[in-house]
């Protein structure tokens, strides 16, 4: 089955998890996040947040046809918007 992987910041590499276009992998049925990581080259401890289809998932969401995974690094800083003052 055919997934495409979208990788942000220092996660992005052109050959194995582009940010500008998804990067196609084919994986087999009842794999996983982590199986598609490992495919990547990307450890799982360099991962903050995974989304599957825009979702926040775990390392052990098993995929499907089509999905569509994202990854942002463990080193992002985020920030709650709503804290601050207007």
């Amino acid at each position: 089955m055919r997934v495409n992987l979208k990788c942000f910041t220092t996660l992005a590499n052109p050959a194995t998890c582009d940010f500008s276009d998804a990067t196609a992998y084919e994986l087999e049925k009842g794999q996983t996040v982590k199986h598609l990581t490992k495919l990547a080259w990307i450890k799982s401890e360099e991962i903050k947040i995974a989304f599957v289809n825009s979702s926040v998932a775990k390392l052990d969401t098993v995929l499907s046809e089509g999905d569509r995974v994202a990854l942002t690094p463990a080193n992002a800083a985020f920030t709650d918007a709503s804290s601050h003052s207007q």
